[in-house]
């Protein structure tokens, strides 16, 4: 259901997000890089004002998205931009494992990756694949929606804090699902912010593997 919902929305609205990057992903890039990181694998990069942020500030990134339409318009973009050879893109469902070996990776970002449509296990589990590929002393950074947002307990429920509206279903976390999901990391920040004209109401949670 999101997955149809997501490729028909990347269809209608190609770069629907445009093309600057968002503040998290400025962030991200600093964090990466005073860590010494080259790499940077984004999840659920969409059609990729992040992901091609990344690769212009000199990252080689790894784009996974379940959108094959969103992709390919990340891959035209890529071209354009004269990064094509920094980018590499992947179709993938994160409720799988990911399809990266152990201690892979350098830096892992994902912008309201975490805040679709998953029940809390998958997002347990997630996580505990980002463990996996992240190298020793690797970053994490991630965005999601919380429940003090203005669409929490809107529109339809599907249960574990999942709410539907206007045909997109958002995971609102609470601070407990954070600091669960830090255990065995070194927590550095977990900032509030808003985006959006709502405004949605987001937490940048900033991590990274001990090393």
């Amino acid at each position: 259901m999101q997955r149809e919902h997501w490729e028909r929305t990347y269809g209608e609205h190609p770069g629907m997000y445009g093309e600057e990057p968002s503040g998290p992903a400025v962030h991200a890039a600093g964090v990466f890089r005073a860590a010494g990181a080259r790499e940077v694998l984004e999840l659920g990069a969409g059609h990729g004002r992040d992901a091609l942020y990344f690769a212009r500030e000199g990252f080689s990134v790894l784009a996974i998205d379940f959108s094959p339409v969103g992709l390919e318009q990340l891959r035209t973009a890529a071209v354009a931009q004269g990064v094509a050879g920094r980018v590499t893109t992947v179709v993938h469902d994160v409720r799988g494992p990911l399809p990266f070996a152990d201690a892979s990776v350098d830096a892992v970002f994902a912008h309201m990756l975490l805040c679709m449509a998953l029940s809390t296990r998958e997002i347990r589990a997630l996580v505990a694949e980002v463990r996996r590929v992240l190298r020793p002393g690797g970053g994490f950074v991630y965005t999601v929606r919380h429940t003090g947002d203005a669409h929490y307990r809107a529109g339809t429920g599907h249960g574990d804090d999942i709410w539907e509206h206007g045909g997109f279903a958002v995971h609102f976390f609470p601070r407990g699902l954070v600091d669960a999901l830090a255990g065995g990391w070194d927590l550095l920040e977990v900032h509030a912010f808003e985006e959006g004209g709502l405004p949605r109401r987001l937490w940048r949670v900033t991590q990274t593997l001990p090393g």
